[in-house]
Order: C-alpha cells, then structure tokens, then sequence
C-alpha cells in the first residue's frame, strides 16, 4: 500500500497525536490531520501544556479575563487546559460517533504533581471529568502505586481512564488488575460498562534511551548487539499480556456485560538516537486493536516513508522474551531501570508543571490591562 498511514489503519492500529495547543485547534490544524492524515484521537499532557501556553500569544486573551478576575494558579492552569481539551473533544466527537467510542478520544492528565496521593488524584480527576463534560473524555493518571487504587475508584464510578507512564510488564498487569477491579466495581453500581473507556500507555523509546546507555557502558560485542532492541521487545510482551488478559475468565465475564477491552496505546514513539529509524517505534509495534500516539514530526515521517507490515507483533514473543534474558545475563537490572523511567516520568512532567505554574503566578499578578488583547477565542 502507498500510504502508511492508511497501511496502519488496514492493519488495525489507531493513530492518535500527541500534542495539543491553542494554535492548533485555532488555525484548523488539528481537524486538517483528522481529515488527511488519519489522525483518530489525541493525547496530552503536562510537558504539552506548558510549551503550548508559554510559547506564543493564543492564551492572552483567557489569561487577561483570569488576571481581572483574581483566580489563583491552580485554577489558572485548569481553565486554560480544559478549556482546550473540551475543544479538542469537540472536533474529534464525529470520529467517536462514527467508531461508536472506539476512537475520537482525548486525554487530559490529573496535575502531576497528585501522583503520589491517591485521595487528591481521585478528587482531580471527578474534577476534570465534570469541569469537561465530553464523553469522548479520557482522563491520565499515572500508572505509580498510589494512581493504582485511584484507576480503580475512577473507573468504577463511570469516568474513562487513560494510564499513562507503563514501562514495565510488572506495572502493567497491576495496571491491568486495577481495570478488572474498576469495571467489576461499576458493574456492581449497575453502570451501563460500554460508555466507559480505557486504554494502557505503554511507553517505548525511553526504554532504549536508559537500556541503551546502560549497555554502552559495558562496550562488549553482545552489548553493542542489543542496543535497540529492549523497548520494542518489551512492548511485544506487554502485548502478549494483553492477549492473556482477553482470554482470562474474568474478561470474559466483563465483556458478556457490555465492557470495553483496555486497549494498549504506544507512547514515547519519537527515536531519540539518531542512530535509528524515526519511523522504528510504529512499525516495529503494529498489531490489531492498539494504538500508536505519535508527535507530529514521527507522524510525518511515517506518512513519507514508513514500510508498515500486517502484522509486527505476533511471531516476536520468543525472541522478544530472549532479548530481556540477554540484558538480564548482561547484569541490565530491568526492574531497578524500569522503576528508574516511572520516577523520571513523574519527576519530568512535576517539573513541567511548576515551570509553567511559575509562569502563570507571575502573569497573574499583573494589573489585567498589562495583559495584552488579542481576539477572543473562547467562543470557538
């Protein structure tokens, strides 16, 4: 087929963008990738949203009404985010119709910086779900020990849930525990389980960056020879931990009753060694049912020169399982390295978050009219 993109599709995967702003949803930039380049949903998240309002003017016009009207930080930062997602939510709801909930969906994460405290993420995301409104609304919570019992109360009480921050097969089959938990609980509340949505973020190039360096410090041949290939093997897994989740009696008792499967969701796709193909963490990972979030310049490279496969996941469960031996008889510590990425991830998007909640401290402190006027968006 001459369009990877519609190569992907053929072969099951959803393609979701990773990123959202202002500018987007203003210039129609989002809507032309639904329309041409098959683009099906969006996921965001703190790093996102604080280049988005920190770069540019699209805000300014929403940051003077909050100025004038004296709201802190906090409530700051969650009228401009919401206010973009239930946007994004807006111009994805045709292709939610269409897939009847399959696709069209949009992710906003719970402030990071909540991850370690089930109680607060609980009240964040009941916050954000009621504050959007949009029943192609998915809200993120990190996949850390505390976010475990907050998937479960969330999910159980109706609200579609993105996990996000997976790196190990560990982690995901909590993860997946606590989605068992969740739709048995709603069930039990006698929720219509259909309208709630899940899907497991399942993060890949990272995994390389810290595989990858770690090897390098060793410099032996069989060292060398496994660079590259822990992230993707360890993503095949997690499929095949999925696959066994659908087999599992305690699925197929949920789905007689109307549930959705937690779909995987490739995240962290972009190469970050140069080394590699930028197109190696989609077409390495395409199988029926996943999705593959992608920032726009990996999706255009895809669409200029991606070789995409039927099917790359399946015949790679042996090997994939031989490559994580290999590492461990090489003295790679999956479990510390993989721990290691989970901390970072919530460290990196903390950071994100006080960065731009610093930024908006500041603008918020100004007298309103120090804030400059462009045209009003909001009603858009």
């Amino acid at each position: 087929m001459t369009d990877p993109l519609a190569a992907l599709g053929q072969a099951g995967v959803s393609i979701w963008l990773d990123d959202l702003s202002r500018e987007r949803l203003i210039s129609g930039s989002l809507a032309d990738l639904i329309a041409n380049q098959r683009v099906v949903g969006v996921t965001t998240n703190p790093s996102i949203f604080a280049k988005a309002i920190t770069d540019g003017s699209t805000y300014d016009s929403q940051l003077r009404d909050l100025a004038a009207r004296g709201v802190d930080t906090a409530e700051a930062l969650r009228a401009l985010t919401t206010r973009d997602v239930r946007w994004a939510c807006d111009v994805l709801r045709g292709v939610y119709d269409i897939t009847r909930g399959v696709d069209g969906r949009v992710s906003i994460e719970v402030d990071p910086r909540l991850a370690h405290d089930t109680d607060a993420t609980i009240a964040e995301a009941r916050a954000l779900w009621w504050a959007i409104d949009r029943p192609n609304l998915l809200i993120k919570i990190p996949a850390a020990r505390q976010g475990l019992p907050a998937i479960t109360t969330c999910l159980s009480e109706g609200i579609s849930i993105n996990i996000t921050l997976i790196f190990s097969l560990t982690r995901y089959e909590q993860v997946i525990a606590a989605f068992f938990d969740g739709l048995e609980r709603a069930r039990q509340a006698r929720f219509d389980l259909s309208t709630i949505a899940s899907v497991a973020s399942f993060f890949v190039s990272r995994v390389d960056t810290e595989i990858d360096a770690r090897l390098d410090k060793l410099d032996t041949p069989e060292a060398r020879n496994l660079r590259g290939k822990t992230a993707i093997a360890n993503a095949r897994l997690a499929h095949q931990r999925y696959e066994q989740m659908l087999s599992s009696l305690r699925w197929q008792s949920l789905a007689a009753a109307g549930a959705r499967p937690q779909r995987p969701l490739w995240a962290s796709t972009s190469a970050k060694d140069p080394a590699y193909s930028d197109t190696r963490y989609v077409v390495d990972l395409v199988a029926p049912g996943v999705i593959n979030t992608m920032p726009e310049a990996t999706l255009r490279a895809v669409a200029d020169h991606g070789d995409v496969p039927g099917d790359s996941i399946h015949d790679h469960y042996q090997d994939s399982a031989e490559v994580l031996a290999r590492d461990e008889a090489l003295g790679m510590n999956l479990k510390e390295a993989l721990q290691k990425l989970e901390d970072d991830g919530l460290t990196n998007f903390d950071c994100a978050w006080n960065h731009l909640a610093k930024r908006l401290t500041s603008t918020l402190r100004e007298r309103p009219d120090k804030v400059p006027d462009t045209p009003n968006y909001l009603s858009a």
